[in-house]
């Protein structure tokens, strides 16, 4: 093929990688002296998913996972982003650990070096020991403290095996989804547990980090993952709007930000939810503990969303791209109405809007310009069908082919205007199991076949390793 002088291309320093976590793909739930996690517990309760799905086999990757580092090598990935389920190396979260889980991993950073692929590590992607639930989950201080033990232990079993350790995987989920709204595990809808639980969630980070450094030396690479979200006023004009946006964005954004890089929660979230809470588990030195130096802030990205000022009048509109509940994951915004985006949509129900990945990027870089940004989740869900074409299993994705090219190029125009993005990974790896909606949403470049078990390359894996191997933007034509 010959390369247009105009087209896209990326440096070789560039980190092409893709995706996955542990309770979603592994399986194996009760093998290798594994312990129970909040998901286990959550997916077996009957009406928390779609279709009464759950993680006990997922993508067999506890079994099968050669066969996907093998998979991982021929995409010509330079990373490989993964978690650990910390219930499979250390079952109650506190206590011993289990020498079988720490060798699985062990086992999988070996084989992804072997084939020269980078491993980077999230110890932290929702999978809660059950036991430390039991005693209050986040909203617990003691399982801050625990987390930084387990990172202390990883960081001494793994070492410089790890490029990258991630702390904490998209914490306003675990937080506001998880304790606010109800919709993931551990499923409860507490304004007041989830605005601790944020809290908690910030210093168990700072605390691994310092745990990690400590062990690892002070340049070990370190990086957080956070979903921030895009919030658009309807009518930008309108300061009801624009304030709207602002409560959004501090709920959303400035909860973690705030803390985790500027040492500080935004004083409007504060007065706001004075009547819920003091905020008194906040202790002092907390904000110092909290607020660590980065390598790289994680940036996971799918959708946008819109928002106004409710008048109060008729039914608040909520349709911010998240399971609908009783409970209320905008703490401290409850007078901002989220209004239906146009389309086109993923089969999420999220809309399509690349441009939002730039303006993102851009808006970290200017408010923290020295800090590097790296693209840890970008994909979509759609509707896969499998075709025989010559008795070949084929999976013809084109809508998914195009939003991974229409986002890498809203991530490069981002670079161009002096973003320092350093990579980008792929969202999933595998099709796998998508939380409360179970198996009914696929996101994998790679399809699973959830009764034999088999992977076939769509469409979209084979146009990503053209990229990766290129590193040359290909148009969506060239599968």
């Amino acid at each position: 093929m010959t390369t247009p002088s105009d087209a896209r291309t990326f440096p070789d320093d560039f980190v092409w990688g893709s995706a996955t976590a542990s309770y979603q793909i592994e399986g194996g739930v009760s093998e290798g002296g594994r312990g129970l996690s909040i998901w286990d517990t959550f997916s077996h309760t009957p009406g928390k998913t779609l279709n009464g799905d759950t993680g006990d086999v997922a993508d067999d990757h506890f079994h099968r996972w050669r066969e996907d580092v093998g998979h991982i090598a021929d995409l010509g990935l330079d990373a490989y982003r993964f978690s650990i389920a910390w219930p499979r190396v250390q079952p109650g979260g506190g206590g011993e650990f289990n020498a079988e889980g720490i060798g699985f991993y062990s086992d999988l950073l070996d084989a992804l070096l072997a084939v020269g692929v980078k491993p980077v590590v999230t110890l932290y992607h929702w999978d809660l020991p059950q036991e430390l639930q039991d005693a209050g989950g986040w909203t617990n201080r003691a399982t801050a403290e625990a987390f930084a033990v387990y990172a202390r232990r990883m960081a001494e079993e793994f070492g410089d095996r790890v490029d990258v350790w991630t702390t904490l995987n998209e914490p306003w989920c675990t937080a506001l989804l998880g304790y606010g709204s109800g919709v993931h595990a551990p499923g409860i809808s507490d304004p007041v547990a989830a605005l601790t639980a944020i809290h908690h969630l910030n210093l168990a980070h700072g605390l691994a980090v310092r745990e990690i450094r400590d062990v690892l030396g002070a340049d070990a690479k370190v990086s957080i993952t956070l979903n921030l979200h895009v919030v658009r006023p309807d009518d930008p004009a309108s300061d009801l709007d624009l304030d709207a946006k602002r409560k959004a964005d501090q709920i959303a954004n400035d909860s973690f930000l705030g803390p985790l890089l500027e040492g500080a929660y935004p004083a409007g979230l504060l007065e706001r939810t004075a009547e819920l809470t003091d905020w008194s588990f906040v202790h002092d030195g907390d904000l110092d503990l909290t607020r660590q130096p980065l390598t790289v802030l994680g940036v996971n990205y799918y959708s946008t969303a819109r928002v106004r000022a409710w008048s109060g009048q008729g039914q608040r509109q909520q349709a911010d791209g998240h399971k609908d509940s009783a409970g209320n994951p905008w703490i401290g915004a409850e007078d901002v109405e989220f209004l239906p985006q146009p389309g086109p949509w993923t089969a999420m129900g999220w809309n399509i809007e690349p441009a939002g990945l730039t303006d993102l990027l851009m808006e970290l870089h200017e408010r923290y310009p020295h800090l590097p940004l790296m693209v840890t989740e970008n994909g979509a869900a759609f509707d896969d069908e499998v075709t025989l074409t010559g008795g070949v299993a084929r999976v013809h994705d084109p809508r998914r082919v195009q939003y991974l090219h229409d986002h890498i190029e809203a991530l490069a125009q981002a670079r161009d205007k002096g973003a320092d993005v350093r990579g980008y990974f792929a969202w999933s790896l595998l099709d796998n199991f998508e939380w409360a909606y179970g198996y009914d949403r696929r996101f994998g470049i790679i399809r699973v076949d959830y009764t034999t078990q088999e992977r076939t390359w769509k469409d979209s894996a084979h146009w990503y390793r053209r990229l990766t191997t290129s590193r040359t933007l290909p148009a969506i034509t060239e599968i």
